[in-house]
């Protein structure tokens, strides 16, 4: 029905130069899942989210880590028994077939792209307050793109640039990078929390809910937890590209276990800490939209020190995500020109990396343009549309590979598959739909025009339909 599948018997069997490198442990694999979840949005979403939802943008991180809890659980039992490269689109490929595929991978190059690009234009929000805090004031022509009144967001261009620059220098290399940028984003987290928590006050969530639970529509915005949990949900996304670092994991069945599950469980927990200790210290009000919040909640407490240190530190980290994300896109688009669905030619790696060159140099570019003209909620909104397709479809694949392979090895066993799966589905289903109307229809738009490039082009071009040569 929904086209041919992957065997799971050749899943990990590839032709000659077009196998990527084992060089990731799982060190690398819990940085790369901490490095791409703490980031743009624990750091600059929080505004946002309390803009639409109050003091209950708590609530919104605890729903959304929920859905992405039942969602990890399952790329977790996936990851370790299919450990190839592609995440949900590999699994999507061999339990529910190409054309299915093709709209998760689809989505997934939106949701890599556009998360890239947010946490670009976020970088450079918290860029130009660390500047402006020393003194310094550059154009605001080069700061803000075409919706602001400006010309271009350069900063946004050069961050997405530089790690482009870092990526194809190699993945190993890009990794270890990433484990020393985590570590000074937790530290920051620390000295936030440290500092807010003690200020706590009470009577600055009440009201606690005052847009309701529910998303709804007020003055032409989603107000409600639910919409909050909906672009909050941003924040917590980032253990699937440990999914797709899967090929390169030199021991899957251990390493990819302990990168998604252990990157989720730490992430949750200082997500609720910070959430706590920023709406607690500052009336919802000062934070909604600041585009640097966490240094906002600071300054307020009479600590200009540890806000130029907490923007510093943002400065200096973040462009881990953004290395984590645009890795993780440039392997969706690997894996899909070696199944034949883009052009194959743009799978080819480097002899001296083991890394896609071709392909990365293009997503950065694509990055670096959208970094550079487009407002970050809009962004954020539309990349959460394609990741929670993504995540929706791998609810599905894990309950039909326990049905269709119940005998396959498994290193490790979502429990209750069944109700998990059906919990990912139904959440991610909520938050998509808690989404902005004009989001939605921009996703479908997005879709309709991946279907069209499919069959005019890819179906007839995959290697379920034009067998590829003989793999070694």
């Amino acid at each position: 029905m929904f086209g041919p599948r992957k065997s799971l018997d050749t899943i990990t069997t590839h032709l000659a130069g077009q196998s990527l490198a084992k060089t990731l442990s799982w060190p690398h694999l819990i940085a790369l899942g901490v490095g791409a979840i703490v980031g743009t949005g624990i750091y600059t979403l929080t505004g946002v989210g309390a803009e639409r939802a109050g003091p209950a943008v708590i609530l919104a991180f605890a729903i959304a880590g929920a859905v992405c809890a039942c969602a990890a659980l399952a790329y977790a039992e996936l990851a370790t028994m299919l450990p190839a490269a592609g995440s949900a689109y590999t699994f999507s490929y061999t339990a529910l077939g190409e054309t299915i595929a093709w709209i998760v991978g689809w989505s997934l190059i939106l949701e890599y792209s556009l998360a890239c690009s947010t946490v670009a234009v976020g970088w450079s929000g918290y860029l130009v307050g660390w500047i402006q805090s020393a003194g310094v004031h550059l154009p605001p022509a080069l700061l803000v793109g075409p919706h602001g009144g400006g010309i271009i967001n350069l900063p946004a261009v050069v961050v997405a640039l530089s790690v482009m620059g870092m990526l194809i220098a190699g993945t190993r290399e890009s990794a270890t990078l990433n484990i020393v940028l985590v570590i000074i984003k937790l530290l920051a987290l620390g000295v936030f929390i440290a500092f807010a928590l003690p200020a706590f006050q009470g009577n600055n969530l009440e009201p606690f809910m005052p847009y309701g639970f529910a998303s709804t529509e007020i003055g032409g915005e989603k107000r409600g937890v639910m919409a909050a949990a909906a672009i909050v949900f941003f924040a917590f996304y980032g253990f699937d590209a440990v999914a797709t670092s899967a090929e390169e994991a030199k021991n899957p069945g251990r390493d990819l276990t302990i990168g998604i599950i252990g990157s989720m469980v730490v992430c949750t927990i200082i997500y609720m800490l910070v959430a706590v200790a920023a709406v607690g210290a500052l009336p919802f009000q000062q934070l909604a939209n600041s585009p640097e919040p966490l240094a906002l909640v600071l300054r307020s407490l009479g600590e200009p020190k540890a806000a130029y240190l907490i923007a510093l530190a943002a400065v200096i980290a973040l462009p881990s995500v953004i290395l984590v994300m645009m890795y993780g896109q440039s392997r969706i688009f690997f894996v899909m020109a070696r199944d034949g669905l883009l052009p194959r030619g743009l799978a080819k790696v480097s002899p001296r990396t083991g890394a896609p060159t071709l392909i990365t140099l293009i997503t950065g570019i694509s990055i670096a343009a959208v970094a550079g003209f487009f407002r970050l909620d809009e962004i954020a909104e539309l990349a959460n549309a394609g990741t929670l397709v993504a995540f929706i479809s791998v609810g599905a694949s894990l309950m039909v590979l326990r049905k269709r392979a119940p005998d396959m090895k498994r290193l490790f066993k979502c429990p209750a598959p069944y109700v998990v799966g059906t919990l990912a589905i139904l959440g991610c289903l909520y938050l998509l739909f808690s989404l902005p109307s004009s989001t939605i229809i921009r996703f479908c738009l997005w879709n309709v025009i991946g279907l069209a490039i499919y069959i005019a082009y890819s179906r007839r071009r995959s290697d379920l339909h034009v067998p590829a040569p003989d793999p070694v």
